[in-house]
């Protein structure tokens, strides 16, 4: 097989992509949340899977290039639960967050909403969230529901809490005239997203702080378990989902404020919703591989840090662990 630019020698289970830039990251991740693989059909993704098991059995058909292989496996880690080897619904796979996560972002950025549709809205988004967290779960140590259950109503809690608590002090603010209650209350959705993403992952892993993480060396050889990585993991994770929610509801408000004065809009108010919907899914597709693409999800961690039973197992200096999605 034949290497080229885009498609080196294939690796399985590796990327192809350099883990140790952002860029290579990005360029993962894009290729992780491609929505085009949620079209794949069930005989693509069965000679995608019996591609793979031909590798490994080093009995590949005449003609396969590396493109063949590196296209199967993306299909398969699209749609195939690592762990589980099951499929994972379309609605809850990484490749789906964007399509089906963007109306809810729309109902999020509605403006001027009710108290009840800003409660709906705010559910219905950590209710997906939730979905797509306990389908992509690392699953070789099953975690009980109740922890999962744990997190979701943690995340609900805070999300609607935040969300009503803002719109009712921007309402009683006497001193902000109609036009810039109405700006001020299209920002109201990212504190209350951000702050509830962070609190669930954090209540859905706080177990991880007590129990620790796997560490492991180059040669992907388990050291052993560490609180130490656990809480630097931890801490990435927390990084990453304050900042995934700010272009996504940050960036629409800003374009439609400007939008919303010039005379097309005035002229056909209709329009409002669809442009608020493309503006609103450019971000969310733009955001979500940035925001992941932050921190390598195989992260590294010195050795003079970790516990001490841990440093009299290895002499290598640098270890890693996985900090997950």
């Amino acid at each position: 097989m034949e290497k080229t630019d885009d498609y080196p020698p294939f690796q399985l289970g590796k990327s192809r992509f350099d883990q140790s830039t952002f860029q290579g990251r990005l360029r993962h991740f894009l290729d992780i949340t491609d929505p085009r693989t949620l079209f794949t059909s069930r005989d693509k993704l069965n000679h995608s899977l019996e591609l793979l098991d031909q590798y490994k059995a080093n009995h590949l058909p005449n003609g396969t290039t590396n493109r063949d292989l590196w296209e199967a496996q993306k299909i398969k880690q699209a749609i195939i639960h690592p762990d589980t080897g099951e499929k994972i619904y379309m609605p809850f796979r990484m490749s789906g967050f964007v399509p089906f996560g963007s109306p809810i972002v729309v109902g999020l950025l509605l403006p001027n909403p009710t108290m009840k549709q800003m409660i709906f809205w705010q559910w219905l988004n950590q209710s997906h969230n939730a979905c797509v967290n306990y389908s992509n779960r690392n699953a070789t140590k099953e975690t009980p529901m109740t922890r999962f259950l744990f997190g979701y109503f943690g995340a609900v809690s805070s999300a609607v809490g935040i969300a009503v608590g803002l719109s009712f002090l921007i309402r009683r603010a006497n001193n902000l005239s109609p036009a810039v209650k109405l700006i001020v209350q299209k920002f109201v959705p990212f504190p209350a997203v951000a702050t509830a993403s962070t609190c669930n992952v954090i209540l859905m892993r706080n177990n991880e702080l007590y129990e620790g993480i796997e560490i492991f060396n180059k040669a992907e050889k388990v050291v052993g378990t560490s609180k130490v990585a656990a809480k630097k993991a931890l801490k990435e994770m927390a990084v990453t989902r304050m900042i995934l929610p700010a272009p996504i509801l940050l960036i629409p408000p800003i374009v439609m404020t400007f939008v919303e004065r010039t005379n097309f809009l005035r002229r056909n108010p209709r329009m409002h919703l669809p442009i608020n919907a493309v503006v609103t899914t450019l971000s969310f597709a733009f955001a979500l591989p940035v925001a992941i693409s932050l921190f390598p999800q195989v992260s590294s961690v010195r050795r003079e840090i970790l516990e001490e039973e841990i440093q009299k197992k290895t002499k290598d200096e640098l270890l890693f662990y996985n900090k997950g999605l």
